[in-house]
């Protein structure tokens, strides 16, 4: 194994390093921690867009960044209606969003950007997943499986959650927070 890592991710979630080590990428991340305030007028692709690019450019001026190898950021966001569903902020907010998501369509965008000296790029994976019904028991249920807990949206399409999900159009890797097509375009395009 190098020692060198091919790129930088700017995240600590096991999902993105299983995707990355998926496609053959040497990597290690630097864990950056950002503001995620949502602006005013700021559109759900607006919003992913920019906390992707924020996450990269934190992740070049850390201090633990030793190579000069660019740094991959991503940010997921799942929308309903237009609303950005966060991670939940408690039970009663997680079931409230699988209720929301029962029986309908919702999106799901991951932006990812990559930086690399004054070199920045910045591309969007945008899905569309369909849910079941889902009865508040079930959503309670899921709950207690505490896998929902850190998730965009309150679950998580590579776990438990899977069970919910009717039909998806786009990227399956793209929901789970990282997707490969568009991060090997970039991969390409800053020659790793």
């Amino acid at each position: 194994m190098k020692n060198k890592p091919d790129i930088y991710l700017a995240s600590a979630s096991p999902r993105r390093k299983t995707l990355l080590t998926q496609i053959g990428i040497t990597f290690q991340c630097l864990p950056i921690q950002i503001s995620e305030v949502i602006h005013a007028a700021e559109s759900p692709k607006q919003y992913a867009d920019r906390l992707a690019l924020a996450k990269a450019q934190a992740g070049w001026q850390s201090a633990e960044r030793k190579e000069i190898c660019p740094v991959l950021g991503a940010d997921t966001v799942v929308v309903f209606n237009e609303m950005i569903l966060g991670k939940p902020e408690n039970k009663d907010d997680g079931i409230r969003m699988l209720q929301l998501l029962s029986g309908n369509t919702h999106e799901v965008l991951t932006s990812i950007a990559m930086v690399q000296d004054e070199r920045i790029a910045v591309a969007c994976s945008i899905s569309r997943v369909q849910f079941r019904e889902i009865a508040l028991v079930e959503a309670e249920a899921y709950w207690d499986t505490e896998e929902s807990v850190d998730k965009a949206g309150g679950y998580a399409i590579q776990g438990k959650g899977a069970v919910f999900i009717k039909k998806i159009e786009g990227s399956y890797s793209g929901i789970m927070g990282l997707p490969l097509y568009e991060t090997a375009l970039l991969l390409k395009e800053f020659e790793v």
